[in-house]
């Protein structure tokens, strides 16, 4: 494979905004592949749907940067990216999927209303928090349809949100620029817990948080999924389509 990684000189806004395209990049991409997977084929479209929501908003993000989104998307190794770590974990099965969804859109759609009126970021947050919203509703009825359901889907349920919640705390991890994560905490956490009670779901308790996604330290999921994801545009970086 040729070797065509880049190194992106990052100032704080172009940290801020790669931080949040990252983030909508490689959960699309996860959500992509449960294209062919799904249990239903609804579902296969409405994950499908989702996932072309936030890779076009990474898309925007890039694009902000005024570098190439490509070569940001296909040509960085993992130490170059930025996205929280929950972001990159694997599928898992259907509950961890949607638990996740419901945990990091109910987190997005706080960040983007809070970022409407920020002079970067406002302009992709009005168009954002629409998709978002959406994206919660959607993976909410999920939780509390599966939260609710038999005793099995209920088990899936609770260990799903027992797995991930360790990964909510680097979702609000301040940054220097745009609006504070860490101030949107209290709504996130007024917002969460309503549908983890409809679900019959016990909200795990905090403690220690995973963190390092941020800057650059990752799980090896990232790897794994980056090589799939960016094997065409390395070997052949010439390439034109």
């Amino acid at each position: 494979m040729a070797s065509t990684s880049i190194t992106v000189e990052e100032t704080a806004e172009r940290g801020l905004l790669l931080a949040r395209a990252d983030d909508a990049l490689v959960l699309g991409h996860r959500l992509s592949e449960w294209t062919g997977r799904a249990p239903l084929l609804e579902e296969e479209l409405a994950l499908a749907n989702v996932a072309l929501d936030l890779i076009g908003q990474a898309r925007a993000l890039y694009q902000a940067t005024g570098l190439d989104e490509d070569a940001l998307a296909y040509r960085r190794d993992a130490s170059g990216f930025r996205n929280a770590l929950i972001m990159e974990l694997p599928n898992g099965d259907f509950a961890v999927t949607m638990a996740r969804l419901f945990l990091v859109s109910t987190a997005t759609d706080l960040y983007w209303r809070a970022a409407v009126a920020d002079e970067l970021l406002g302009p992709i947050a009005a168009r954002a928090e629409k998709e978002t919203a959406y994206h919660v509703r959607h993976a909410a009825e999920w939780l509390v349809r599966l939260g609710d359901g038999t005793a099995e889907s209920h088990r899936r349920a609770q260990d799903a949100l027992d797995l991930l919640w360790p990964y909510t705390g680097e979702l609000f991890e301040p940054a220097p620029l745009g609006p504070d994560p860490a101030a949107l905490r209290p709504a996130w956490e007024a917002a969460v817990a309503p549908v983890i009670a409809r679900a019959t779901l016990r909200r795990p308790a905090d403690g220690w948080m995973q963190s390092g996604g941020r800057s650059g330290r990752h799980t090896e999921h990232l790897g794994h999924m980056l090589a799939e994801m960016q094997v065409l545009p390395r070997t052949y970086p010439d390439a034109r389509w």
